[in-house]
């Protein structure tokens, strides 16, 4: 089965390393190559551009794929977000020159010219604003535009706001917050494959911030340990082979760990052992 994924812009590295942390490897490092193995044998990645891959998608060639939510909106198609992805946040934003002296939409005077690759947006937007505007559709990048004179505003996705400061322009609305999605065409919702790979990434991302933590305690410390020590549910316990000692282990989070290893220690415990964790699945 193929899943869609970016061949280039900001969601193309952050969407390779999520598969690579989730187990997906592309097995060949031709980027010539539309069409890739992975390490998951039943899935190959298809490199598409990520505006295309709603489209991709939709037509069922593709049982899913990551994209930007913007994109998904702006195509219009008939694709399942299952999944929201902790990269490509950003808001899709109209603006306009610093010295145009507007502060808001409504200022824009009637007919103004607004260049954007998400046309689709801007007409619903300003529509029903009930404001008349231009649309320009652009390709690549629209920020130079009102310097050149060729548009009055913009409409594009902001992520830290630089860029539009280095061109001298400002927000003055936000249209929607975007960030990468995991969408799949409906008729795969359901599918085994689907929910694995939501298992897994899920599983990723709440591993995160999170350690494992080991540590032998004498029995007459254990209720001493355990009353400091933070838990999922509860601290697993086992009996070691040998003396009056248990094993115990835990999953924390990460903040905070120096001052409960030294809490841990002046309760009783010892032979600490602090372990990353690759995935936490429920």
């Amino acid at each position: 089965m193929l899943l869609a994924v970016p061949n280039k812009g900001r969601l193309q590295e952050p969407t390779l390393k999520l598969l690579e942390a989730v187990g997906i490897r592309p097995l060949a490092s031709d980027e010539r190559a539309l069409v890739v193995p992975t390490t998951w044998r039943e899935v190959n990645l298809i490199r598409a551009r990520p505006e295309d891959i709603p489209f991709i998608v939709e037509s069922g060639r593709v049982w899913a794929g990551i994209t930007g939510h913007d994109y998904v909106v702006e195509s219009g198609t008939n694709v399942r977000e299952i999944l929201e992805l902790d990269f490509g946040r950003g808001k899709l934003v109209v603006a306009v020159p610093k010295s145009s002296g507007i502060s808001s939409v409504e200022q824009l005077p009637t007919g103004a010219r607004v260049a954007t690759k998400f046309v689709n947006i801007a007409y619903s937007y300003f529509g029903e604003l009930g404001k008349r505007v231009r649309v320009i559709r652009v390709t690549g990048s629209v920020e130079v535009l009102p310097q050149l004179g060729i548009a009055d505003a913009i409409l594009d996705v902001m992520a830290t706001g630089t860029t539009l400061e280095v061109h001298g322009l400002v927000p003055v609305a936000t249209v929607l917050e975007t960030s990468a999605r995991l969408i799949v065409n409906p008729r795969y919702v359901d599918h085994e494959l689907t929910k694995m790979l939501v298992t897994f990434i899920k599983g990723y991302y709440a591993a995160q911030g999170k350690k494992m933590i080991f540590l032998n305690v004498p029995a007459d410390r254990l209720e001493a340990v355990l009353s400091v020590l933070p838990a999922m549910e509860a601290p697993s316990v086992t009996k070691l082979a040998k003396g009056d000692v248990y094993e115990v282990f835990s999953v924390v989070p990460e903040e905070g760990l120096p001052d409960l290893v030294i809490r841990l220690k002046q309760a009783g415990a010892k032979d600490i052992v602090v372990t990353s964790i690759e995935k936490l699945i429920s």
